[in-house]
């Protein structure tokens, strides 16, 4: 999350309504509104190898892939989100205009200044959402992902992609994806400097 950009506390509708308007991204937790900062290039090229990758093999089935213009509700925790990507495989969701409430899949990219936020309180929200069975952190400096995924019994388990496994399997989607797509055009000296 980024820095604050309204102090007057909206509800969750003045807030929709709000934010059709303004120009750039903002998201919204607790009656306060938070500006969205661009994102550095290797963060945009693993969203989008992300969601690439996702679309190929989700194409034609129940479950739709989007980018990080959609917004995600999380009404239990009061909070609207901007997910890098997510995916919903739910009619419901489909049939929305503005934003999503059921996904799958959830998929955070990392950055030093939502780290902490995107491992913290936001997944603590995102674990709210009773639909949701995959949530991903990518890293792209460690060139790793944690996935937490809701176990039948509806416990949080967290397994970690390493790169000398090659792949990571979202058992939810009964997906898997290698480590060459997720950072294909990410040269690991750009990931391990930061690529400022």
């Amino acid at each position: 999350m980024s820095a604050l950009a309204e102090q007057i506390p909206f509800d969750a509708e003045s807030y929709l309504a709000w934010e059709r308007e303004q120009h750039v991204k903002h998201e919204y937790q607790h009656g306060e509104v938070y500006a969205m900062v661009g994102a550095r290039q290797e963060h945009v090229l693993v969203s989008g190898n992300f969601y690439s990758a996702l679309k190929q093999r989700l194409r034609g089935g129940p479950c739709r892939v989007y980018v990080s213009d959609m917004k995600l509700r999380v009404a239990a925790a009061d909070a609207f989100y901007y997910p890098d990507v997510m995916v919903s495989c739910d009619a419901r969701d489909h049939a929305a205009m503005h934003y999503l409430e059921h996904p799958t899949l959830v998929v955070e990219v990392l950055s030093p200044g939502t780290s902490a936020f995107d491992r913290g309180e936001k997944a603590r929200n995102y674990r709210l959402l009773p639909a949701l069975r995959d949530y991903v952190l990518v890293d792209i400096e460690a060139r790793s992902l944690e996935v937490y995924w809701r176990t039948e019994q509806g416990d949080w388990v967290l397994r970690d992609c390493r790169p000398e496994e090659g792949i990571c399997r979202f058992a939810s989607l009964n997906v898997s994806l290698s480590f060459a797509e997720i950072f294909e055009d990410v040269p690991a000296s750009r990931a391990t400097l930061g690529g400022e």
